[in-house]
């Protein structure tokens, strides 16, 4: 998290006032618990220790996040639930051999090709570069899984 040093107009790294520790940046929308509620302190530890924090644009807020270490455990075995299905997907897939075939896989599955690549339209995309995505996806959320779980 970075302070204003308004003398010198540039940025320094913000401390805590009581322990003098580097803070975490938890984003604008960080309510803080209780400075003696132990057990909510500890979850937002985790949370931030698996890159969850209460960062947005302002609109709606940072999105769903999760209240304790049970729900949190869940929500990330949710995400890699839902990136094995990707997963799946990729694995199946015939591999359209022409443009023609291309064009009408991309009508039938632009959501998932566009995960992949943002020129999946013209280009098209190979069932080795979305195996290769959605492998690297779930290692990411089993790393998370694994720290969540500490």
């Amino acid at each position: 998290m970075k302070d204003i040093n308004r003398n010198a107009d540039i940025s320094v790294d913000a401390k805590c006032p009581q322990c003098g520790e580097l803070m975490a940046n938890m984003g604008l929308d960080f309510k803080s618990p209780a400075k003696n509620d132990d057990k909510k302190w500890q979850h937002i530890k985790s949370l931030y220790r698996v890159g969850i924090t209460f960062h947005s644009c302002g609109c709606s807020g940072p999105g769903y996040i999760p209240e304790d270490k049970e729900n949190l455990i869940s929500y990330l075995e949710k995400i890699r639930s839902d990136y094995q299905e990707s997963l799946t997907f990729w694995r199946n897939r015939t591999e359209p051999e022409n443009k023609a075939e291309r064009e009408k896989d991309y009508q039938r599955n632009w959501q998932k090709l566009s995960a992949i690549s943002n020129n999946a339209k013209k280009e098209g995309v190979s069932n080795h570069e979305g195996i290769d995505y959605w492998i690297k996806r779930i290692h990411e959320v089993e790393e998370r899984l694994r720290l969540a779980s500490k």
